[in-house]
């Protein structure tokens, strides 16, 4: 900055004022010290910034894994929000390792962040190692985790399952199957509890191999509808918990020679970008990604500006996507 305002004979604090837009700089003034800057290629430090405003304009954002098309979708929301309102994101992965999401979580509270948006992995008591600085806010999407009072902007999980199951049932099947990930994780948890209450409600009884879990990945779902085929009576219908699986699904399907939907209906969860391209294109549940990560930039810069509020928790609902892989039962 000094060799700025040499080059431009004004003072340091005007060419402070200028990088800030903290006062009024004459017009003539302010072309020719950003000419300068220009020329120089100077670039302001964002961390003495930081250090004099305590403010960095830089959100944190965690997830369990960027590579699932549901959070690469979800992340590109969010950062699409906090650059229209000002604000960068740092991305970090957990990839389901509690340690590495606690590790992480430390680096961002070092790189000075103004607030978290936090997608927490892993199950609820992998998260004693969670660090929480008082001064930075967080906004938690999804789940909400045990002892953390935060914002929560939730997806309406159970509510998804539910729909997906009822759409199933209305077309007439009851052999009805729920392939999963792991029973440990929270979001396996809700959406299965809702394919259950949806089961209850019909009256049909839920034996307990027709809940299959896997990993959350095609692989995952590819194992899973293997072990539903080779049973004596397959079912007729299969709610997949997570589109991922569901392609695994379809492709195990075409893999034996099963018809979707002709000898069995499919249903998914998320409505990633590949679920409209799939072969046949998938049945899904579409959680309001959009809308969630636009509230939650929105809740947490005002907890950054210091809006005076009682804790809020908003659960926005899915909505159900028919395409090919369901029909009624014959």
């Amino acid at each position: 900055m000094k060799q700025v305002a040499q080059r431009a004979g004004v003072s340091i604090s005007t060419v402070s004022h200028v990088i800030n837009n903290t006062r009024i700089v004459s017009a003539d003034v302010r072309d020719r010290v950003q000419g300068v800057i220009d020329e120089m290629r100077y670039v302001p430090s964002a961390v003495a910034r930081s250090l004099k405003n305590d403010k960095t304009n830089t959100i944190g954002v965690l997830v369990p894994n960027s590579s699932n098309p549901y959070f690469a979708e979800l992340i590109r929301w969010i950062e699409e929000t906090a650059f229209q309102l000002g604000y960068h994101i740092i991305l970090c992965n957990a990839h389901g390792g509690p340690r590495r999401q606690s590790a992480y979580l430390r680096l961002l509270m070092e790189k000075r962040i103004d607030g978290l948006l936090l997608v927490a992995s892993g199950a609820d008591d992998d998260h004693g190692l969670l660090p929480h600085d008082e001064g930075v806010p967080i906004v938690q999407l999804e789940r909400a985790l045990p002892g953390l009072d935060a914002d929560l902007i939730l997806g309406g999980q159970e509510e998804g399952g539910y729909q997906a199951t009822r759409h199933l049932i209305e077309l007439g099947h009851r052999a009805i199957a729920c392939v999963c990930g792991p029973a440990d994780l929270p979001r396996t948890r809700e959406r299965v509890g809702g394919f259950l209450r949806a089961m209850r409600e019909a009256g049909i009884a839920v034996a307990p191999e027709s809940v299959v879990h896997a990993e959350f990945t095609s692989a995952g779902g590819h194992a899973a509808f293997n072990m539903l085929l080779a049973r004596k009576q397959p079912p007729s219908a299969v709610f997949v918990a997570s589109d991922l699986m569901a392609l695994g699904c379809l492709c195990a399907a075409g893999a034996a020679g099963v018809r979707v939907p002709g000898q069995v209906s499919v249903i998914g969860y998320d409505d990633i970008g590949g679920a409209g391209f799939a072969s046949p294109p998938l049945t899904t549940i579409a959680p309001p990604k959009q809308d969630m990560a636009r509230l939650a930039v929105e809740q947490l810069i005002e907890r950054i500006k210091g809006a005076p509020a009682p804790l809020r928790s908003t659960a926005l609902a899915g909505t159900l996507v028919v395409r090919a892989p369901t029909a009624p039962f014959h």
